[in-house]
């Protein structure tokens, strides 16, 4: 039976926005951070990936949030290594209050990229067997993300030293950052994000800008893209809510 490791978190305030509710971005960053001490506490750690001359990469998220914490609540993240193929592991993560009411749920795909070609890498068995998670041939798709019929910039951002991880390329919660800062502050302060799906199409590395390019589908969702140069890194879909 595959895996299932659990942490608790207690929010604190400067994790959280001007209305007081857990940052997007760093819901994720807790996320992947949970599968990382996972993966640490099987062995699956930084020495056995530098053996083979990998390290993880994400290809995508889907977020769905119900409720976003506020500061001083204890959560707790529950990840599960669910299934892989050849090249993708398929990772869910749920997020719970502390009376097991489920706040948010992410399915995410995980890729090897290989450090020297920065090219995806077959999976070895030594990296996902700990995991038990269950070997498959079929490929997950996620939903689709419509394209954008407008290319607008709203904003651009240079990649700064503190975007980037032990990759040497950006994170993936600064996608969704720079997603939703392209939003007006009067939008981002009465409305919170109800789900938020990301494709990564190309790294980014540092000393490179960016553009941010957004596209209002209707009054709840909106589709977004962010590209450096001709080069389309990474798509998005966002839903919202009221506040």
């Amino acid at each position: 039976m595959t895996n299932t490791f659990t942490e608790k978190y207690t929010i604190p305030y400067y994790d959280c926005d001007a209305e007081g509710l857990l940052k997007v971005p760093t819901l994720i960053k807790m996320m992947i951070r949970t599968s990382a001490n996972q993966s640490d506490s099987l062995g699956v750690n930084e020495t056995l990936l530098q053996s083979f001359n990998i390290n993880w990469i994400i290809t995508e998220h889907d977020l769905t949030i119900h409720s976003l914490p506020v500061s001083g609540d204890d959560v707790f993240i529950t990840t599960q290594a669910e299934s892989y193929n050849k090249y993708f592991c398929y990772r869910k993560f749920w997020l719970h209050d502390k009376k097991n009411n489920e706040l948010a749920f992410m399915e995410s795909t995980f890729a090897l990229m290989d450090n020297t070609t920065r090219k995806v890498h077959a999976v070895p068995d030594e990296v996902i067997l700990p995991f038990q998670s269950e070997k498959t041939k079929r490929i997950k798709r996620g939903e689709k993300i419509p394209t954008l019929q407008s290319e607008s910039i709203n904003r651009s951002f240079g990649v700064s030293f503190w975007d980037i991880d032990d990759n040497h390329h950006v994170n993936n919660a600064t996608y969704p950052a720079w997603m939703m800062d392209s939003m007006s502050y009067d939008f981002l302060i009465s409305h919170v994000p109800s789900r938020v799906i990301i494709k990564f199409n190309k790294e980014i590395r540092y000393g490179e800008t960016v553009d941010s390019y957004i596209e209002e589908i209707d009054d709840n969702k909106t589709l977004h893209q962010i590209k450096s140069g001709t080069d389309i890194c990474a798509d998005g879909l966002i839903k919202w809510e009221i506040r």
